[in-house]
């Protein structure tokens, strides 16, 4: 039995993986109109926008936007695979991934997951799941944008970094926190298709770092 298959995290994931896959952003009434509005080219160019990411996530605060049950998951055993013991995440949402990973550490003995958002009412969200997990003694959520909240006081040396927010800015993010990656750290980039740029960066030669993809969307790279 581990933390993740047992309460209160099982249950609460369970609930929380139901709500998320049941959000349409189509219908949800404070984003639907001005998403519907919006064609296909310029939904993508939103997304993959370096300008526009302040407005448009803020935009979705009523949306998940987490991870798939499957990712989750995978987060999970990668963190615990690795004996993981100090991660940091950009996204945190509604806190699902968090969970993930906060339940990978507890399972390690304990450790410091430091997690990164901007919307205030995401990061108010995600501190009562991961109360409601009983993993919030593991988790340091900072408020804002993470390009400044991931600037300071970073731990020393980093296991795992999740990359789940503003696509446009993962490289950026990545340059951020290289500098604390260790020799063998992982870094997860969820819907890495929607960043080409990022991609393109990991599988350099040189770039020092070796990275796949891994399913349809997601690019899984190492620290070399």
């Amino acid at each position: 039995m581990t933390t993740l298959t047992t309460s209160p995290v099982a249950s609460l994931l369970d609930r929380l993986f139901t709500k998320a896959d049941a959000v349409d952003i189509a219908t949800t009434p404070s984003v639907a109109d001005y998403w519907n509005g919006l064609s296909d080219d310029e939904k993508g160019r939103l997304v993959r926008s370096r300008n526009d990411y302040l407005d448009l996530y803020g935009r979705m605060k009523d949306i998940p936007l987490a991870v798939s049950r499957v990712t989750g998951d995978l987060l999970y055993i990668l963190a615990r695979s690795t004996g993981a013991t100090s991660i940091v995440e950009f996204g945190t949402s509604f806190g699902l991934s968090t969970i993930c990973l906060a339940a990978a550490l507890r399972d390690n003995g304990g450790g410091r997951l430091v997690t990164s958002e901007f919307e205030p009412s995401k990061v108010a969200r995600a501190k009562a799941n991961l109360a409601e997990a009983e993993l919030a003694d593991l988790v340091e959520f900072r408020e804002g944008d993470a390009l400044q909240t991931l600037a300071i006081d970073l731990p020393e040396s980093i296991d795992l970094l999740l990359l789940d927010g503003a696509k446009a800015l993962y490289s950026d993010v990545l340059d951020l926190v290289a500098h604390r990656l260790r020799p063998g750290a992982l870094i997860l980039a969820d819907d890495a298709n929607f960043c080409p740029p990022y991609v393109e960066h990991v599988r350099a030669a040189g770039s020092g770092y070796r990275s796949v993809a891994f399913a349809d969307d997601i690019e899984l790279s190492i620290r070399l």
